[in-house]
């Protein structure tokens, strides 16, 4: 069972890399980051969802815009990523 707990923390890791990657993004007060900046993005959230799906990297779009908040309609930064899955990995049906 060790096996299963040094799999679970790792991937625990990446989830948090991912999520504090993506803190990042939306408290940024700007729209236009630099695209190296949304590769390294894309690079992360493909290894974190690599480990739960086959995904078609070439056809992955990760993208900032704004958008409204529906509290006050204050126009806010978000991410977007369009990311086509081919398949689940290890799925319950």
């Amino acid at each position: 069972m060790d096996l299963f707990r040094s799999s679970a923390r790792h991937s625990t890791s990446s989830k948090n890399v991912a999520k504090e990657r993506l803190k990042l993004v939306l408290v940024h007060d700007r729209v236009n980051v630099s695209s190296t900046f949304l590769e390294m993005i894309k690079g992360d959230l493909i290894k974190v969802i690599s480990d739960y799906m086959e995904i078609d990297e070439d056809n992955l779009e990760v993208k900032m815009t704004k958008t409204k908040r529906d509290e006050d309609d204050t126009l806010v930064p978000a991410l977007v990523a369009n990311i086509p899955i081919k398949r689940m990995k290890g799925a319950i049906r």
